[in-house]
């Protein structure tokens, strides 16, 4: 017992200390007075991915196609404010791509930046809903251990960029990963309109693609200030290295999963076919429908 309340007494020390040296500018915004509150709603979330499923099982699926086409509309928005106000302010104070320390000044453009931020942490939240909406209308195959795994994190790891490096080198990811969530949900929102739309979404697995690009350039980005000893707290380079390795092993499998593996297995079922069978009008060359059926790649798709 006496162990536990030392390291308690120790934890809690850490505790009122770290919040000592936290960013004075932030300390007032919404969400950004303690932990409390992020780690609240994190653990609400896992909640409702655990319970909401069940509660769903016996239950028709929801239509939500307007409240989807207005949820991605909205996300648009707030993704390009975030990627133009971090664009537009770190080129008016010529921040550096290779090493930016952070500066707790109350310049116009500095406060800006800290104010984007904020709000990309911000939309980490409201992007839970995804996972959300997911269930309810009971896809519940698009909730991976990826998918979840990246929503629960996302959110928590970023109050702790926007309460003690509101600026600086956190600019970078953010403003990348701003960029690659307006063509996400673009492409949602073009998506939830219906299937009268899909002719339009032959890019989705290019997106893919343009994702794992940026966890490749923010592990980059992150290695290369280190290895400048950038004036940048060295634990959350560190930090961030280890959990875009992790991401970007999850995203690889998802790909080899989602289009290396279904695209292998229709052309050896292809193969497979009479010769009389592959030339009717029932199968579809690009692999989206197979004597009447959809393939697994369609489905995904």
């Amino acid at each position: 017992m006496e162990v536990i309340q030392t390291k308690l007494h120790e934890f809690n020390h850490f505790y009122e200390w770290a919040f000592s040296v936290a960013d004075e500018r932030v300390s007032d915004w919404p969400l950004m007075w303690g932990y409390s509150p992020t780690l609240a709603i994190t653990a609400l979330y896992l909640l409702a991915v655990n319970t909401l499923p069940k509660f769903m099982e016996n239950r028709p699926a929801f239509n939500l196609k307007y409240t989807l086409v207005i949820y991605n509309f909205i996300c648009v928005l707030i993704n390009f404010h975030i990627c133009s106000e971090l664009l537009i302010s770190s080129t008016m104070l010529g921040y550096s791509y290779s090493c930016q320390p952070v500066s707790y000044t109350y310049d116009p453009y500095e406060i800006r930046i800290a104010k984007a931020l904020w709000w990309f942490y911000f939309s980490k939240c409201v992007e839970m809903l995804d996972t959300i909406f997911f269930i309810l209308r009971k896809k519940n195959n698009q909730v991976s251990f990826l998918h979840v795994y990246h929503h629960a994190t996302m959110f928590p790891i970023w109050y702790i960029g926007v309460k003690w490096v509101a600026g600086g080198q956190s600019f970078f990811g953010a403003m990348i990963n701003s960029f690659i969530h307006v063509i996400m949900y673009t492409y949602y929102g073009v998506a939830a309109l219906g299937p009268e739309f899909q002719k339009y979404l032959w890019w989705k697995r290019y997106l893919t693609r343009l994702q794992l690009l940026q966890f490749f350039v923010g592990l980059l980005y992150a290695s290369q200030s280190i290895y400048q000893e950038c004036d940048y707290p060295l634990w959350m380079e560190w930090a961030g290295i280890i959990y875009g390795i992790s991401i970007v092993a999850l995203f690889i499998n998802f790909y080899v999963q989602a289009y290396i593996k279904p695209s292998s297995s229709s052309r050896q079922e292809m193969k497979s076919l009479p010769k009389k069978s592959t030339e009717s009008n029932g199968s579809v060359a690009n692999g989206h429908a197979l004597n009447g059926k959809m393939t697994e790649h369609a489905k995904k798709n």
